[in-house]
């Protein structure tokens, strides 16, 4: 194999692609990319056993071929290399090694035989729709701060994507859920959606996607099955395994009559709540709201260290109350509001709280209170 290629192509498809490689592995196959050049091509695979990502760059293919190295390494050494600089691969001697060349740069790395690395056999996919990058790039940023990291709930390690409804009223709905806090996004269902299995998509995953879409512009193929799920990002696609599990029934968890309706600036409202729980313990986090008339104090007060309020003013005409949260998952909720003014539907000082975007339609959020 002999290829040579710009290095801004070549850093570019490998900043996508070494990511999906675990730093630490027990298999040294998985520690490699696959380098696979062909014709006017030049492809990249990597895997972890449940994602796998193959990226196609344009390239001067003088012997094609193909071999592995190592990911993490071949990343950083074209990360050093000069701008502008132009790169030549060269696999063709008989010893198992890659020589990189760039100007007066040379370095060789040690290769491992391509019949070894791993295919993640995606099988046949039931569904395919497009979907623009913007939305889907919304319906990540919307969900994924309240995905669960508790590995015990494995079933909540991820968005679980669905349609819900029906006709022309079905909608393609992302919902994400750490049993403290819950985020739902959903847009009018793209065609293709129809009957499609309701999937849970890995943290990983989500998180891999949503770096990969640079170009907000475009479009993203979407194809999954009861088992895997693959995006096409123009000549990125990664494909991964599915969480094989059951999603609870979230709908029981978002209330449906709460009558108490605060309305909140959301800039005043989250820098009253940063400052604020600037003296709130690691542990503890919690922020009190107390609402009387048109009058919100929230208050911290930390044994350890001392206390802090701050009242602004809101639009609320109910009873009084006082309720408590946790300071980072209302910042959390409150940074997904787009427009100025969030909704806060209130209940009791026990029960869940919806809070919604006065102005953008199609997101929810319920966030569980806590006792201060």
């Amino acid at each position: 194999m002999k290829v040579t290629v710009e290095r801004s192509e070549l850093l570019r498809s490998l900043s996508h692609v070494h990511r999906v490689v675990e730093r630490r592995n027990t298999i040294p196959i998985l520690a490699n990319v696959l380098i696979r050049a062909d014709r006017a091509e030049l492809a990249f695979k990597a895997t972890d056993l449940d994602l796998e990502i193959i990226e196609t760059i344009p390239a001067e293919v003088s012997g094609a071929g193909v071999t592995t190295v190592p990911a993490h390494m071949f990343y950083e050494i074209v990360r050093k290399l000069p701008e502008g600089a132009q790169i030549t691969l060269d696999a063709t001697g008989d010893r198992a090694v890659l020589v990189i060349r760039a100007g007066r740069s040379k370095f060789t790395l040690q290769t491992l035989p391509e019949s070894d690395f791993p295919d993640l056999a995606a099988g046949d996919m039931t569904h395919a729709f497009m979907l623009p990058a913007a939305d889907l790039k919304r319906l990540i940023d919307k969900t994924q701060f309240a995905i669960s990291t508790e590995e015990t709930r494995y079933y909540l390690n991820g968005i679980y994507l669905h349609v819900a409804g029906q006709g022309a009223g079905a909608t393609l709905r992302a919902v994400a859920t750490d049993g403290h806090r819950l985020a739902q996004v959903e847009f009018p269902a793209p065609d293709g959606t129809e009957g499609m299995p309701g999937v849970i998509i890995p943290r990983k995953t989500v998180g891999e996607v949503h770096r990969l879409i640079e170009d907000p512009s475009g479009e993203v193929k979407i194809e999954l099955s009861t088992t895997k799920i693959r995006f096409s990002l123009g000549p990125v696609v990664l494909t991964s395994k599915l969480i094989d599990g059951t999603f609870p029934d979230y709908g029981r968890v978002i209330p449906a009559g709460n009558d108490k309706l605060l309305e909140v600036e959301k800039h005043d409202f989250e820098q009253a709540v940063d400052r604020v729980s600037t003296v709130s313990s690691e542990r503890g986090r919690a922020v009190k709201l107390s609402l009387s008339g048109s009058k919100l104090v929230l208050s911290v007060t930390n044994p350890d260290s001392g206390s802090a309020t701050e009242e602004i003013e809101v639009g609320y005409d109910s009873d009084p109350l006082d309720i408590g949260f946790n300071s980072r998952y209302l910042l959390d909720i409150a940074a997904q509001i787009e427009g100025d003014t969030a909704i806060l539907r209130l209940a009791d000082p026990g029960s869940p709280t919806l809070i919604q975007d006065k102005d953008a339609k199609g997101a929810l959020y319920v966030l569980m209170p806590m006792r201060v």
